[in-house]
């Protein structure tokens, strides 16, 4: 019989990939290290204040929690590998581990399986201590007609295997009593927070948001690991040599950065002229953008979507072109993403595509384990 991993596979091959993606040894080196610097600059007092401060209230809130599957994304450029963004809640990571059992990896997989569900329990521990972890909701937006809804239960059957409880919901189907949050009569513990309502500002999140508010459901991620690391904003501190002195970083560390962090600046009608100039240099994107949305080529852009973005808040990241790799007949672009949890990158895995961004539409492309070469 066979197993739910398989039935997706059969019904969604757009998901995956035949092929896999060597990269140098070499390149899978810098990323960790680069990876291991940003999350020494985000471990300073001087920054987390800085991002907080233009961060929503509710980002401030006290917390233990740091985060589940942080998505540190890459192109490997000729000049080595550069970061293009960081996401809070990356998609994929289990579907990966699954996949590398058809790449003759499976004791791989199992172990970055085991491994996703050791940082559920700690994020539980961060929070709770010794208390047991009973229930977990997986929830989203119409969990249903999500693109990636399949992983929602596999995340579910992984965690049932695991002897906890699990549902995957929407947020209408929470009730929060002052004292418990509930799915159905059930107390919830956990939430494994799947929404791009990253501040929980919508109304039909107002029940999450007021149980996490009061402290009486543990939320991962959360509104604050979100600020601290995926608010695009942050990249400009990040590749500017003169605010991460200011921060206090070595002179080691900041080279790490500025090596491997495109410049990234902000964009202000005030330089509209200078950006128009400039604009295929440039990749436009919102601050809190996710998964392509309203982020834009500078050499794609009309001048009616510019006048947007010159008004929206945008951030614009210098152009770090994607690796192309050969999948059967086809030249395909390559996405590479670290999935971390608390600075150790748990797994690796490309997303192939064509085009302009992943898109899961491309014949032969989709998810593709990483290997070192």
């Amino acid at each position: 019989m066979k197993n739910t991993f398989d039935q997706l596979r059969e019904r969604q091959p757009q998901f995956f990939s035949g092929a896999a993606v060597a990269i140098p040894a070499k390149a899978m080196q810098a990323m960790a290290g680069l990876i291991a610097a940003i999350e020494s600059v985000i471990a300073l007092p001087a920054y987390r204040a800085h991002a907080l401060a233009q961060a929503p209230e509710i980002a401030r809130l006290p917390g233990k929690a740091r985060g589940a599957f942080m998505g540190y994304d890459f192109h490997l450029t000729e000049a080595g590998p550069k970061l293009i963004e960081i996401n809070t809640n990356a998609g994929g990571g289990l579907l990966n581990a699954y996949l590398l059992a058809e790449h003759g990896q499976a004791d791989e997989g199992a172990r970055g399986r085991d491994e996703f569900v050791a940082m559920f329990r700690e994020e539980w521990h961060l929070e709770r201590g010794d208390a047991p972890l009973r229930r977990i909701a997986i929830v989203d937006e119409n969990p249903a007609g999500q693109f990636l809804a399949p992983e929602f239960a596999l995340f579910k059957e992984l965690f049932e295997e695991h002897g906890i409880a699990a549902v995957v919901c929407d947020p209408a189907e929470l009730a929060f009593d002052g004292e418990t949050l509930h799915h159905n009569g059930q107390a919830v513990d956990l939430i494994y927070n799947r929404l791009t309502d990253f501040a929980l500002d919508a109304t039909e999140n107002a029940v999450i948001r007021s149980a996490f508010e009061q402290g009486k459901v543990v939320l991962t991620p959360n509104p604050q690991a979100h600020a601290l690391y995926a608010d695009k904003r942050n990249l400009m501190q990040l590749s500017d040599e003169t605010a991460l002195s200011a921060l206090g970083v070595d002179a080691a560390t900041r080279q790490t950065l500025l090596a491997g962090i495109p410049q990234t600046v902000a964009v202000t009608p005030d330089q509209g002229e200078r950006f128009w100039a400039e604009r295929k240099r440039w990749f436009f994107k919102p601050p809190a953008g996710f998964g392509s949305r309203a982020a834009y080529r500078g050499d794609k852009l009309t001048r009616r979507v510019f006048e947007d973005v010159l008004h929206g808040g945008y951030i614009a990241q210098e152009i770090a072109p994607p690796s192309e790799h050969a999948v059967g007949d086809a030249t395909m672009k390559a996405d590479i993403r670290c999935y971390v949890y608390n600075g150790h990158i748990q797994l690796v895995a490309a997303r192939l595509y064509q085009g302009q961004t992943t898109n899961f539409r491309t014949p032969g492309g989709g998810f593709a384990p990483v290997f070192t070469a």
